[in-house]
């Protein structure tokens, strides 16, 4: 019986291959004259895509692509996002590249962003579809729409942001209501930068814990300033402030002032590329504390300085992002941060691909630390900053697909096919 069992078993799944062979190969091959196109981007709604252009097969290997597209983006002045689309031929379309922006507004809905997005993404094919039989499916036509009145910037290039952001989280041992408010006044042009951040974060948790009950808030104030002036296409300068009080840093009051100059050795206008920027910037730290520190004091001014190194580069192999920063006090060298954090993805080889990333930091700076040793509240309800020598984050994800090269159809049902749908 458990034989007839295993060969009526082994004949259906003979049959479900075969006949998943014979639809799966045509379906290959029926598109095989359209653009075989690469997209590299993190945040695509791939499905909006495919369902929008159906007329190029969309492949999941670089290798096998006649055209490779990358989209990277930078935040504009007026609070919107500038997306640059960059077209890179390969095999019949080698040296046949191209490049588009879409820049988007700072009211857009997530829609609008990302149909604007697509219809960019449309126009810069057209090009390349021409060349193929495929262009006789396509009809170009236009909305008829012209802009109705010039646009004047009675603003100034200033933006203006509030928000709030009222958060609570309950559970049987523990109640906490978060209430976070910030307003944002930012120019940019292309000489120059002024950004005005304040931030307000207040949280009250009520914990219970082997029949006590803790009550305790902490409260944030931030303030920042930077204003930069530029230098041409490698240098910048300028100086970043900030103010705050914090009852977990035991900050009764802080400001930093750090003048600081920035040479890019790539030009700015390359930024969607590579860049690696040098910034160096000297100060002082004027600080008065809540309680008394672990060294005795109740305010101090030092003076300080740091220099940042920071790498990015967005390739069709993958991508780097890297900085490396360090900072100390000018009248004590012992006490100093170092940081060091990335990410890397890199494309091995056909449909493998490999990314990591992370941070470490040695820490020696922790000058605010309150004197004498925790309350129990203090620590469960992370209520005051703990003394670390260091710090270390990361993660690392390897991947590898395989099967048909071609990837067009969309199919929504059942979620995202990784996992059961819950109803």
């Amino acid at each position: 019986m458990k034989r007839q069992i295993f060969l009526i078993f082994a004949f259906t799944l003979t049959i479900v291959v075969l006949k998943a062979q014979e639809t799966t190969e045509p379906q290959d091959s029926l598109r095989k004259n359209a653009v075989k196109l690469f997209i590299d981007c993190d945040y695509c709604d791939m499905n909006h895509i495919r369902r929008e252009i159906p007329y190029v097969n969309y492949v999941r290997d670089i290798k096998e692509a006649q055209l490779y597209l990358r989209e990277t983006r930078q935040n504009t002045g007026s609070g919107g996002r500038e997306y640059s689309y960059f077209y890179f031929g390969q095999d019949k379309f080698a040296g046949l590249n191209d490049t588009l922006v879409y820049i988007s507004r700072p009211d857009d809905t997530r829609e609008h962003q990302r149909q604007g997005r697509t219809n960019m993404i449309k126009m810069g094919l057209m090009r390349y579809v021409a060349r193929t039989p495929i262009h006789k499916e396509i009809i170009i036509s236009h909305d008829g729409k012209q802009q109705e009145e010039e646009v004047i910037g009675r603003w100034n290039n200033w933006v203006f942001e509030l928000e709030t952001r009222p958060r609570f989280e309950w559970e049987e041992t523990l109640k906490e209501y978060t209430f976070w408010n910030s307003f944002n006044a930012n120019k940019v042009t292309p000489e120059w930068k002024l950004e005005f951040d304040f931030s307000h974060r207040y949280t009250k948790t009520k914990y219970i814990y082997d029949d006590s009950t803790y009550v305790a808030t902490k409260v944030q104030v931030q303030f920042e300033n930077l204003i930069v002036k530029s230098l041409g296409q490698h240098w910048s300068v300028g100086a970043k402030t900030e103010l705050q009080t914090s009852t977990f840093n035991n900050y009764k009051f802080q400001v930093e002032i750090f003048p600081s100059i920035e040479y890019n050795l790539f030009p700015y206008a390359e930024s969607t590329h590579h860049q690696l920027r040098f910034l160096y910037g000297i100060g002082a730290s004027l600080n008065q504390y809540n309680d008394t520190t672990i060294y005795e004091k109740i305010k101090e001014n030092l003076p300080k300085h740091q220099l940042q190194i920071a790498y990015e580069v967005q390739e069709k192999w993958g991508g780097i992002n890297v900085s490396l920063e360090g900072s100390n006090y000018l009248n004590d060298f012992s006490k100093y941060r170092l940081e060091l954090d990335g990410s890397i993805s890199i494309r091995i080889l056909k449909g493998l691909s490999f990314s990591i990333r992370g941070g470490v930091a040695k820490i020696s700076d922790q000058l605010s630390l309150v004197a004498g040793d925790l309350s129990e509240a203090d620590i469960l309800l992370q209520l005051q900053e703990l003394a670390t020598a260091y710090r270390v984050d990361g993660g690392i994800t390897l991947t590898y697909t395989f099967g048909s090269i071609f990837n067009n159809v969309v199919n929504p049902r059942f979620g995202n096919g990784r996992r059961m749908m819950r109803f």
